[in-house]
């Protein structure tokens, strides 16, 4: 398994600091998540049967065809799986796990940087790539990514592109200039609308893939209540600019701080902030002592800092960040 954000009881045994004690920053989930409403019974004891929430995502998101998949991580195990083993360059930093699914599945990996892409695009069967990037925000240009797309398809490849964070810029969305050959689209209302624990995502591509791909999940791949807070959040659109708004004000609080503190961010989204160090690692491991965790990326010497959740989290981060640097 790989390392992850979020792992607060294996801080907590590691620094013998009781779980409950700790900031947890080091994922770049919304802390002030979407309030869903109590599920109905029928929810938990019925199994799941089809319901608008497709159509509610496809409106939320700007378009279709989308297929609701148990959380974007299902997806992203299966894709390299309906394809021949191939060449497939992957934007390096990024979400570890897309590398590691094509290399499971028998595929040579190519990790390219922000400047490759476009030149891995000549000899590969596939790209994926993060946007915005996690851990460093980069938000590859629309225009460049449709003419990769066209590219790849024209030979029977892929772009996929994991849109995670995608919510605090829908206008920047594939979804809308889509369905395209070639073009494969992640959404997850995990990170924005702080729903990680509801295992919910969604795939945008030609119906042809849809197809293939739910015939891998299987029936009921979905759960019941999950479906319930997807339909809920994703038809909010009030609340959603609402949120917008808060988390673009916190973002920038949160690099203003880093920066106070000479750990000015090299990039981002509002959910996060990412810096390089060389003291990356004993910086990250000084917070792990006074019960912030935050995440260490050893590679690239990066650190991603998430928002706190409330006042006493910004203090307590303010005055951790004066004794460390």
């Amino acid at each position: 398994m790989l390392e992850h954000g979020g792992r607060v009881r294996a801080a907590a045994r590691r620094h013998g600091i009781p779980a409950r004690e700790w900031l947890d920053l080091s994922t770049g989930i919304n802390p002030w998540g979407y309030p869903v409403p109590p599920p109905p019974a029928e929810a938990w004891g019925r199994l799941p049967e089809e319901d608008d929430l497709e159509a509610v995502a496809a409106s939320c998101y700007g378009g279709g065809p989308l297929l609701a998949v148990p959380g974007t991580q299902a997806a992203i195990q299966l894709l390299p799986r309906l394809r021949q083993p191939g060449r497939v360059a992957v934007l390096a930093p990024g979400y570890a796990e897309h590398a590691r699914a094509w290399a499971g599945a028998g595929h040579r990996v190519e990790p390219v940087a922000v400047g490759g892409i476009e030149a891995a695009c000549a000899h590969v069967e596939v790209a994926v790539l993060c946007r915005p990037n996690n851990p460093d925000g980069f938000l590859a240009g629309r225009e460049a990514l449709l003419a990769w797309a066209g590219r790849l398809a024209h030979h029977g490849g892929w772009l996929v592109v994991d849109e995670a964070f995608m919510d605090l810029q829908p206008g920047e969305s594939l979804i809308p200039m889509g369905p395209r050959p070639g073009l494969v689209v992640l959404r997850s209302p995990g990170k924005f609308f702080g729903l990680a624990g509801a295992r919910l995502g969604f795939v945008h591509a030609e119906a042809e893939l849809l197809a293939r791909l739910a015939e891998s999940l299987g029936p009921w791949a979905v759960s019941g209540p999950a479906r319930w807070a997807g339909r809920h959040a994703l038809a909010d659109a009030a609340w959603q600019e609402r949120m917008r708004a808060r988390l673009s004000a916190a973002g920038a609080r949160l690099a203003a701080l880093l920066a106070r503190h000479g750990l000015a961010p090299e990039g981002g989204t509002p959910l996060f902030q990412w810096l390089r160090h060389p003291e990356a690692a004993a910086i990250a491991e000084a917070l792990a002592r006074r019960a912030i965790l935050v995440r260490h990326f050893p590679d690239h010497h990066g650190l991603r800092f998430g928002l706190p959740g409330d006042e006493p989290g910004w203090q307590r981060l303010e005055a951790a960040l004066g004794d460390v640097t």
